[in-house]
């Protein structure tokens, strides 16, 4: 039986959330009003005025109220001219950027480098380091690393001094986007600017993209630099390191920096470094080592925390093992623990990966119920579960309700609305999906590719095929990263 068609998809995906109309301009009305001038007479004194009689050392001066003619107070119809010019410019101010905040509170790079543009033309306008901070995160987030090279040149170009945070944050742009070369590049920069040495925090960003790229011969080199310039690492800096050995397998390196970290005086493993191995083990499988290495930290004195749970419930979601899930919620509950919205995402995911639709939907009611907001994640985890299901109408009503609760879209988002075009075989509806994606400045990824890659090789249109990775080889070309 044919799949029931997703040809909504498109109007849905691309319906913009409701923007809040701001009037910038404030219309002030002034009543004219007339000024009449008068002459002061005095009418004669009975007696005439006391003479002030100088001391010796003291001089009587001349100020301005004394000038014939001079009058301290000015007309009141300029003073209202100048209030009503200064609360406009204010009201100006606010409302633009309250915008530029809530561009980049819903990760719009587009759009808040447009609001940043009017903000410029505006005679109040000052460049802050605190802006081109956040803008410069955003970009490097949104895989704009060269967005943000010029960002920040455009920020020297006004006056602003670049700091050791402000050039860390451009690197960051280009780690994000798997360019070590161009972030390296900036940390030579840095070294040659007597006043934006690299910290510890510079290093730990390069850190994690090399072990993120899989370059780990760079890692022992990183760290002979950091001695060098008497720079030591931190516990967050070995976590780092820690992550990505263990996500690439590298057993034996990770026991060593582990043992590392516990030989140190002041680099000791936290709740952090026991999520990172539990994380490891979990998602790969290994139920057994992760439960394992739960009892050591447990044992070394470290405290778990909700994402510790978090990370437990989601290893025994993925394994199907329901009853070790349940318990550690009940745990979680006996020791005042909250649920949050990723103990939910985890419970959802469970279900979605196996079209349970039932329970999922049962999970995705409780969680509303409790008041738990859901996110991009949990309507991504919906429309997976019930594409997997064969529930293809109740896919489209997740998208519309997503709409409505006003959900950030991202990449991932788009990746779920394609799958489930793919499972439905809907290939044209997919085409448009794709199409609204790359309009909307949302990065295409693996995922995207490979999903999209499979439809067409399942209907053997190996043109589309050819042209979906001629257009991918171009896309990386410009510097994006594929994940």
């Amino acid at each position: 039986m044919a799949s029931p068609s997703l040809s909504f998809f498109s109007s849905l995906v691309s319906t913009p959330l409701a923007h809040r109309k701001t009037n910038t301009k404030h219309k002030v009305q002034v009543l004219n009003s007339r000024v009449f001038l008068c002459e002061l007479v005095t009418a004669p004194s009975a007696t005439p005025a006391k003479k002030k009689h100088w001391k010796q050392g003291e001089y009587p001066g001349r100020s301005e109220t004394s000038i014939p003619g001079y009058s301290k107070k000015t007309p009141i119809k300029n003073v209202k001219k100048k209030l009503d010019r200064r609360n406009q410019a204010n009201a100006w101010a606010c409302t633009v950027t309250e915008a530029l905040s809530d561009c980049i509170i819903k990760k719009q790079w587009l759009e808040a480098l447009e609001v940043l543009d009017m903000l410029r033309e505006q005679p109040f306008y000052q460049p802050k380091e605190g802006t081109y901070m956040k803008l410069l995160v955003l970009l490097g987030k949104s895989g704009q690393p060269r967005r943000a090279h010029q960002l920040f040149d455009e920020m020297v170009e006004e006056g602003c001094e670049p700091t050791p945070e402000l050039y860390t944050a451009l690197l960051a742009a280009y780690c994000r986007s798997d360019l070590i070369d161009e972030a390296f590049s900036i940390l030579d920069k840095m070294k040659m600017l007597p006043l934006c040495q690299p910290d510890v925090f510079t290093y730990s960003t390069l850190l994690k993209a090399c072990v993120d790229a899989s370059r780990f011969d760079l890692v022992e080199s990183l760290y002979e630099e950091m001695a060098e310039r008497l720079i030591t690492p931190n516990t967050v800096t070995q976590n780092i390191v820690l992550s990505g050995y263990g996500r690439a397998g590298k057993f034996d390196q990770m026991e060593k920096v582990l043992s590392g970290m516990l030989d140190s005086p002041g680099c000791k493993p936290d709740v952090w470094t026991m999520n990172i191995i539990l994380s490891v083990f979990g998602n790969k499988g290994q139920i057994v080592m992760m439960e394992r290495w739960y009892e050591k930290f447990c044992n070394f004195g470290i405290q778990p925390e909700t994402r510790t749970f978090n990370i437990l419930i989601s290893a025994y979601g993925k394994k199907r093992m329901y009853d070790k899930m349940s318990s550690v919620m009940e745990y979680m509950r006996k020791l005042q623990f909250p649920w949050t919205t990723s103990t939910y995402n985890n419970v959802i995911e469970a279900f979605a990966d196996v079209g349970d639709a039932k329970h999922m939907e049962y999970t995705f009611d409780q969680m509303r119920a409790e008041g738990m907001k859901a996110d991009t994640k949990t309507f991504c985890c919906l429309i997976d579960g019930y594409a997997n299901a064969g529930l293809f109408h109740k896919v489209i009503s997740s998208v519309q309700l997503a709409a409505k609760f006003e959900i950030p879209e991202n990449t991932s988002f788009y990746n779920a609305v394609i799958s489930a075009c793919a499972k439905a075989e809907d290939l044209m509806e997919m085409e448009r999906v794709f199409k609204q994606m790359k309009e909307k400045q949302y990065q295409p990824d693996s995922t995207t590719f490979s999903v999209m890659v499979e439809a067409y090789r399942k209907e053997g249109m190996n043109d589309k095929i050819y042209d979906l990775e001629q257009e991918k080889q171009q896309l990386f070309s410009n510097g994006y990263r594929y994940e």
